[in-house]
């Protein structure tokens, strides 16, 4: 059974909002992290970095996540449901090692679910002390709005050292890497992915004040209605909080869209993501243009906006561009549970010819259908995502297998082909699909899940001198 969590404070989520974020500290003794240090100094010398397989060759490191402080933490900002993803590796910075240019981790070669919300994040865990001369992890922080390197690049380098038994919860688009080593000790670093599985309703923190207040000293703010859009969001608040923009200061928003400084593009989309629906018919208007930057400002605008934009994205998935229609199910998959009404759409989008509509369409379904209570209500878009296991393209698995997950319960009809998925040739659909049976957690469901994990469980003791 586990401890009591011990959750984040207002300051450190504001501070996690900001910089993307959270340093915190295991209570284990010196001996747990040296036995760990010493389990991977074997496996490099014996079998080389196994990767995804470092839990099962080290199960100790579970222990350093289930801790109160870091699963306190990774409630905190993925909520309570979240889970660890099972793709994780060993950094090993070696004397000497020459580190590495700063950068955004990949999603299995799909770029384009990148979202300033926080739904997956990286745990970065030290075995032993870290001191700034041993290539620890760098970050930039409040780099994860920035898709350009120019814009990361204004902020200031922080070194993530530490003690043995540190953990950083790093929000996964933050820019990062690896120093230049230039002690005389080796430096390993755990990374772990989790991802969120419940859209927010309430603060998963030790919140006391729903006030933002983000800003503490004489600074002027870099992106106000960002950070507070992010907040109102953990707090459970749809989007769509307008507080009115006047004609004028609209007109220079929508020009702020093409502006060079991405900075300026990003704070003009929050700021017209609070106008409500005086900016839909010129941001639609954008949707429907010839530039993708200019496209993808639009959408994340719309869908800030929330229900007065609704109907406006449900038509642009109806649109003869891909790009239009992809951005559309993209904006209505960020939304939740204001785009209820979109369900029927993104049901009928899972068969689109583009494979990024798709893909784009059975997130959505998982995201806003979770909040829907009747299974009648889903049991179509439930076929659909059952489709979905089967696309040719294996992000569209991932993403059908996922939502079937989210939606727990109501995707029982699905077992059939979630039984075939527990051997899809792509590793983390499998994932997804023995998730979905967890999730879904009838007794088919878990003798299934059962039967499966016992047979395919890898002996982390089992090796060529040691067969039995």
């Amino acid at each position: 059974m586990k401890n009591p969590i011990v959750q984040l404070t207002d300051q450190q989520m504001r501070d996690f909002i900001i910089n993307g974020y959270v340093v915190v500290k295991t209570d284990f003794p010196p001996s747990f992290h040296e036995k760990v240090f010493q389990h991977l100094e074997e496996m490099f010398e014996h079998t080389g970095n196994l990767g995804n397989n470092v839990l099962p060759l080290i199960p100790e490191i579970q222990q350093v996540f289930d801790h109160p402080v870091v699963d306190g933490a990774m409630q905190g900002v993925l909520g309570s449901t979240y889970v660890m993803h099972p793709h994780r590796y060993c950094h090993y910075n070696p004397v000497g090692g020459g580190g590495q240019g700063f950068h955004k981790d990949s999603y299995e070669g799909d770029e384009q679910i990148r979202r300033h919300k926080c739904r997956w994040t990286m745990g970065f865990y030290y075995p032993q002390d870290v001191t700034e001369g041993m290539g620890p992890t760098a970050v930039l922080p409040g780099s994860h709005y920035y898709e350009t390197g120019e814009s990361a690049h204004e902020q200031p380098e922080v070194f993530l050292c530490g003690e043995a038994g540190t953990v950083t919860i790093v929000h996964y688009d933050l820019w990062h890497r690896a120093t230049p080593n230039q002690s005389d000790k080796k430096r390993y670093m755990l990374k772990f992915l989790f991802s969120r599985l419940d859209e927010p309703t309430r603060p998963a923190w030790n919140s006391i004040s729903d006030a933002w207040d983000s800003v503490l000293d004489d600074e002027i703010p870099a992106h106000p209605e960002l950070w507070k859009a992010q907040w109102d969001w953990n707090y459970g608040k749809q989007n769509g909080i307008a507080n009115g923009v006047a004609s004028h200061e609209l007109d220079s928003l929508l020009e702020s869209l093409i502006h060079e400084n991405e900075k300026v593009r990003l704070n003009a989309v929050y700021r017209l993501g609070r106008a409500g629906e005086s900016a839909v018919q010129p941001l639609s208007k954008a949707l429907h243009g010839s530039s993708d930057s200019i496209r993808y400002a639009a959408t994340c605008a719309l869908s800030l906006i929330g229900k007065p934009a609704v109907v406006s994205l449900i038509d642009a998935l109806q649109d003869e561009d891909e790009s239009v229609r992809n951005s559309a199910a993209y904006g209505l998959a960020d939304m939740g549970k204001s785009a209820e009404e979109a369900i029927p759409v993104l049901t009928e989008a899972t068969k689109d010819e583009s494979p990024w509509v798709r893909r784009h369409a059975c997130e959505g379904i998982g995201i806003i259908g979770q909040h829907i209570a009747d299974e009648s209500d889903i049991s179509e878009s439930v076929d659909a995502l059952t489709e979905g296991l089967n696309d040719a393209h294996y992000w569209v698995r991932y993403n059908a297998a996922r939502s079937l997950a989210i939606l727990g319960p109501l995707s029982e009809a699905a077992l059939p082909s979630l039984i075939d998925k527990l051997e899809d040739e792509n590793r983390y659909v499998r994932f997804n699909a023995a998730l979905a049976l967890k999730q879904i957690n009838t007794a088919e469901a878990r003798e299934i899940l059962f039967n499966h994990l016992f047979s395919t469980r890898w002996c982390a003791l089992t090796t060529r001198d040691t067969p039995y």
